[in-house]
């Protein structure tokens, strides 16, 4: 079968093609830390955990960090970013049981901050340790989870660790909105490559744990060079690597559990929030790649239909099923190396398709000034069309 890139439907399948071999490259590249060996000084550890209304998920967090077995000193700051629950008791209680935990009250929001921004920064500039772990409050660890993590760190010597937990998925709307943000690291993010080039925008990086030394931290800003940027893990991560440090992300499947969101509305809203500032705020890319891929995974479906339907059509039937069995293939591959169960694959073109709508909705949003999150209105960030 003789491909051009000029034809529409060879184009589909040579990208297709392109985004595989990448996903199959991450196979290899994507890679879990391993306790080979202890470092020769187990490095001081403060783990920061920004927290607003999560009495619900807070003591599973903090009750995982209490059974930690790293041979080194650790202590675990939670801040109650005004929370409206019982978020700040839970903290103290703990703080209370165990020297090594400590409760901090966050202060009054400032103009022009992000709110998560803001109790980062205050649990940085707090905490004195030499290595700090940025810990999501719905995340709870294996009890090696932090040897782990810092021995492969020390053992690398890297500057910036990104885990990627196990997501905990139990609702339709989980499973059909938040597969298709990891698939598109292992596809569109060839690690092997990125680890070496270094180009910050080939950069991936997840905020529900990352593990950073506490100098690259202030040298690169910290969270105050970010605090209008919704997508703070991955502005932070540019940041890293733009200043010359090492940076790695790797499976924490093994070590960290995430459940972020419980509900179809939970997950919308909450990638409505920022799909469109992993752009950047880039009006036309933002658009170009949005657009780019529906027409790659449901233009294929559209010719098969209309080809079973009798429908007259100049396309070939036999390049679009090329293209969707390829499609399977490629979401199969990312999800089994995700821990994503594989059934999820047959979903695919909702899943696309779901996400498109959350994209322009994201975008609109963004437009408005009208995106919220845990009841604050976000910072209207600066807008650019290219």
């Amino acid at each position: 079968m003789a491909l051009h890139w000029s034809n529409p439907q060879d184009g589909i399948i040579i990208f297709l093609l392109v985004l595989l071999v990448i996903a199959l490259s991450n196979l290899w590249a994507f890679r879990k830390p391993r306790f080979s060996c202890e470092p020769s000084r187990w490095p001081e550890v403060a783990v920061l955990i920004p927290a607003r209304n999560e009495a619900a998920n807070l003591p599973y967090c903090l009750e995982s960090l209490r059974t930690q077995d790293y041979p080194g000193a650790f202590e675990v700051w939670v801040l109650d970013d005004d929370s409206t629950d019982a978020t700040g008791a839970l903290a103290a209680q703990f703080a209370a049981r165990d020297e090594r935990f400590h409760y901090l009250r966050g202060t009054p929001l400032p103009e022009g901050w992000l709110g998560k921004h803001w109790a980062c920064q205050q649990l940085a500039e707090t905490a004195s340790a030499e290595i700090l772990l940025f810990l999501d409050a719905d995340t709870w660890l294996a009890p090696n989870a932090l040897r782990t993590a810092v021995a492969t760190f020390e053992a690398k010597r890297i500057d910036l660790l990104s885990l990627v937990p196990y997501e905990v998925m139990q609702t339709w709307g989980e499973r059909l909105i938040q597969p298709f943000f990891l698939w598109a690291m292992m596809a569109f993010y060839p690690l092997g490559l990125a680890f070496h080039l270094r180009w910050p925008a080939l950069s991936f990086t997840i905020g529900q744990f990352m593990l950073m030394r506490r100098q690259v931290y202030f040298t690169i800003g910290g969270h105050a060079a970010i605090r209008d940027d919704v997508v703070d893990d991955m502005a932070l991560g540019r940041r890293t690597i733009a200043a010359g440090y090492r940076w790695r992300l790797m499976d924490g499947g093994e070590l960290v559990r995430c459940r972020m969101y419980h509900s179809w509305q939970e997950a919308f809203q909450g990638f409505s929030k920022n799909l469109f500032g992993v752009f950047s705020y880039r009006v036309l890319p933002f658009l170009f790649v949005m657009g780019w891929l529906g027409w790659v995974f449901l233009q294929p479906w559209c010719v098969m239909t209309t080809h079973l339907l009798g429908i007259f059509s100049e396309t070939d039937p036999q390049k679009a099923l090329f293209a969707i069995l390829l499609s399977f293939l490629l979401f199969g591959v990312a999800y089994l190396r995700l821990r994503i169960p594989l059934y999820l694959t047959l979903f695919y073109p909702i899943t696309v398709g779901i996400s498109l709508i959350i994209g322009l909705y994201s975008l609109w949003l963004t437009l408005q000034g009208a995106s919220t999150w845990r009841g604050r209105r976000l910072v209207r960030p600066r807008i650019r069309w290219l």
